[in-house]
């Protein structure tokens, strides 16, 4: 027997005690409410990743054929827990299905799935993603996800260029992108790509060459994030063991504004610091004033970064409710196990003090376009951060820092000094 069917033979022997589960306060609160799903499957785990994701299922409620009862018993439970907390008629503006790679689920899971959320309680016409591979996407999954209520697809680009693809142990092939991203349009889906740059070995070019391409698909939303290298991954193995660079900021920075500038020129507006969405005839007001308005931007994105409320189900998935923070145990079987037995998967959870919800609402606010108002006796601060050309001067003369190009780059310092007793 090798370990790691020792540990889940082991798992499935032990029972699960309740001692070692958080049980949340869940204060009433009318604060806008969003869901996440997260699906811990893919069918090759990448270098770079340090999310809660696996290529193996671990039994009954854990694996990919079966996780469906789990997330079901999960809704069911938690739908309960908060039948106290929430006012009569409170539904989801936004849903996310997250992962690892969703669409590796059956796809008649993910619509039951949704369906249970629906049945709960999600706005009409509220943003409904789901993230994929575009080597999983073909026209068929396409339109039944169109049917299923899914109203927009976050495909998983990275880069066009061959040997970055490589370089991350991407599955799919350049080919596939514009494939999938025709198989979305055509079934009048929003179709968002996620490109990384800062790949070892990536020239800024390439870089240039995958924006490009991005550009050529036509799509409604590109986000774009800087390679982070996380201890615990592969790739944070080889950067110990020297056999990769360290990353390079400078270059890093270069991609970014290169980003930015093709986007912007393309008819994209930036509307937080990773993500820019497709300025849609009569919106370039909305563009200028507050980008986060536009059509295209994630609204559940946003949600995050307003710190509102959200629920996330599946193994490892962290929430938020009025201050409060809980997370789910990482591991599928644990998780599955617990619900199982009827027991909310919290593995713990903590109350956010006053001064780190001030920080976190400054740090979150900041990354987008809108902003983020400071506290009277921060005028000063303001006045010679626009001076210094890292946040605009009229929004900061009215007591609001919105990040210049500049200030994008150094947010994490533009924080610090917004946010001078929290430290």
């Amino acid at each position: 027997m090798t370990a790691s069917s020792a540990i889940k033979r082991t798992l499935e022997l032990q029972p699960v005690p309740e001692r070692e589960f958080y049980t949340p306060r869940l204060a009433p609160s009318s604060a806008p409410l969003s869901f996440y799903v997260h699906v811990p499957f893919c069918s090759v785990r990448c270098g770079y990743c340090d999310f809660n994701t696996y290529t193996t299922g671990f039994g009954p409620g854990a694996d990919r054929d079966s996780y469906v009862s789990s997330v079901l018993k999960e809704i069911e439970l938690v739908r309960e827990a908060c039948s106290q907390s929430l006012p009569a008629g409170q539904a989801a503006q936004s849903v996310f299905f997250g992962g690892g790679t969703p669409t590796l689920l059956p796809r008649e899971h993910l619509r039951q799935i949704l369906g249970e959320l629906q049945q709960w309680g999600v706005q009409p016409g509220a943003e409904v993603t789901i993230e994929a591979n575009p080597d999983t996407m073909t026209p068929d999954l396409a339109r039944y996800l169109a049917d299923s209520g899914f109203t927009r697809v976050s495909l998983g680009m990275q880069s066009s260029v061959p040997s970055v693809l490589r370089s991350l142990e991407r599955t799919h092939d350049p080919e596939h992108i514009a494939t999938a991203v025709r198989a979305v349009k055509d079934a009048g889906v929003q179709v968002s790509v996620d490109l990384i740059y800062g790949t070892q070995g990536e020239s800024l070019e390439q870089w240039r060459e995958s924006l490009e391409s991005a550009l050529s698909l036509e799509v409604d939303h590109i986000s774009a994030y800087s390679l982070v290298i996380e201890p615990g991954t592969k790739l944070g193995a080889k950067l110990k063991r020297g056999q990769v660079p360290p990353l390079d900021t400078d270059e890093q920075a270069a991609k970014y504004e290169l980003a930015d500038q093709l986007l912007s020129d393309a008819g994209f507006a930036w509307y937080e610091i990773s993500n820019w969405a497709r300025i849609q005839p009569g919106e370039e007001a909305l563009a200028r004033e507050n980008a986060t308005l536009l059509s295209h931007a994630s609204k559940h994105n946003l949600a995050y970064w307003a710190n509102t409320n959200w629920w996330g189900f599946g193994p490892g998935a962290h929430s938020h409710w009025q201050g409060e923070r809980f997370w789910n145990h990482k591991h599928p079987r644990v998780y599955a196990k617990a619900l199982q037995q009827g027991i909310l998967p919290l593995a713990d959870g903590e109350f956010v003090s006053e001064q780190g919800r001030e920080l976190e609402r400054v740090m979150l606010q900041l990354r987008t376009a809108q902003g983020c108002e400071v506290k009277p006796e921060l005028v000063g601060e303001l006045s010679a951060l626009a001076d210094e050309g890292l946040i605009l001067p009229e929004p900061a003369a009215a007591g609001r820092a919105v990040l210049t190009l500049k200030g994008r780059l150094l947010a994490d310092l533009v924080t610090d000094r917004l946010t001078p007793d929290l430290f």
